[in-house]
């Protein structure tokens, strides 16, 4: 009787476990469900954005799946996860592409499993989409070349239009990166006397923005501005001019705006960066997701504001 008694409570205990699991997996299953692809979960910039996603979905009352590779540059890993949620079958994909190039055969994949694909802050490549025959239905993001023009009109403000300047760069061939260096180049371009005596990647991390920079500093110690196509390699920088005994002879100007970029600029160790609104990406990934869910049509371009923050307005 004693053993009939036990083998009862296991009975018991696993349809309790049966029926708990089934209805997690019935919850998943009775509404929408948008998944957003992010670079990495390690990088603020893509925490804002998750926590905007996160923020409307809530309202909306849709299922979210937030996934990112550990670093920007595994664009294999991103492809991989991006194959999950197509088997998966999720209602609509949002992406931040790692590889504005590689991320095409993922979104042929989507296409053919009839998912919307919605792209966010990285531009795919448009000529390999088009020749690849792949389609997206929008993008959502800032003007990443207008960031750069903005960036390159300020360092010619704090140089005086005359100086030496170093810029470290993204992953190279990354459709964002590119955009800011088009902008920069262009503003330079009406400043004669400023130019570019290095320009190297630092694949958007900032250790690598710290190590590439310290060797700049010695190859070219006549360096008086630096700009970096994100603020985790302009902090990395930062570092290294600190290392190195110059903190305050150096203007430094980044790109995204994030905490870390701004309490560096309330310190003097940073002049300025390029604000993107990631928050806020996400939140119009989501909703723009749900749209499509609902039958309706979107806009193919949805514009995310852009501003210069600095000292002077960094607590606003």
């Amino acid at each position: 009787m004693k053993i009939l008694r036990i083998i009862g409570r296991v009975v018991f205990i696993v349809i309790i476990f049966s029926m708990l699991f089934c209805q997690r997996g019935d919850k998943i299953k009775e509404g929408p469900v948008i998944a957003l692809v992010v670079k990495t979960m390690n990088n603020p910039f893509f925490i804002d954005m998750q926590k905007g996603a996160e923020e409307a979905a809530n309202k909306l009352g849709v299922n979210l799946l937030i996934q990112g590779a550990d670093r920007e540059v595994d664009v294999e890993k991103q492809m991989q996860i991006i194959e999950n949620l197509i088997q998966r079958k999720v209602d609509v994909l949002c992406i931040t592409p790692s590889g504005s190039r590689e991320i095409v055969q993922s979104i042929l994949k989507a296409n053919k499993a009839e998912i919307p694909v919605l792209i966010v802050d990285t531009r795919v490549a448009e000529d390999a989409l088009e020749k690849a025959g792949g389609k997206v239905t929008s993008f959502i993001g800032s003007d990443n070349q207008e960031g750069g023009r903005i960036a390159g009109e300020y360092i010619i403000n704090l140089l005086g239009g005359k100086g030496e300047i170093a810029v470290l760069e993204g992953i190279p061939g990354h459709e964002t990166g590119d955009a800011r260096l088009r902008g920069l180049k262009a503003a330079l371009s009406k400043a004669p006397d400023v130019n570019i005596v290095v320009s190297l990647t630092a694949n958007w991390e900032r250790d690598q923005g710290f190590n590439v920079f310290q060797n700049i500093l010695q190859s070219h110690p006549e360096v008086q501005a630096l700009f970096a196509c994100n603020d985790l390699m302009a902090l990395g920088a930062i570092e290294a001019i600190e290392a190195a005994g110059k903190t305050g002879e150096i203007f430094v100007v980044g790109f995204d705006a994030v905490n870390d970029a701004r309490n560096a600029m309330q310190l003097g160790a940073m002049h300025g960066s390029v604000a993107q609104y990631p928050y806020d990406m996400g939140k119009a990934a989501v909703e723009y997701g749900y749209r499509i869910i609902m039958g309706e049509a979107i806009p193919e371009e949805i514009p995310i504001r852009i501003g210069l923050i600095t000292k002077q307005n960094v607590a606003n």
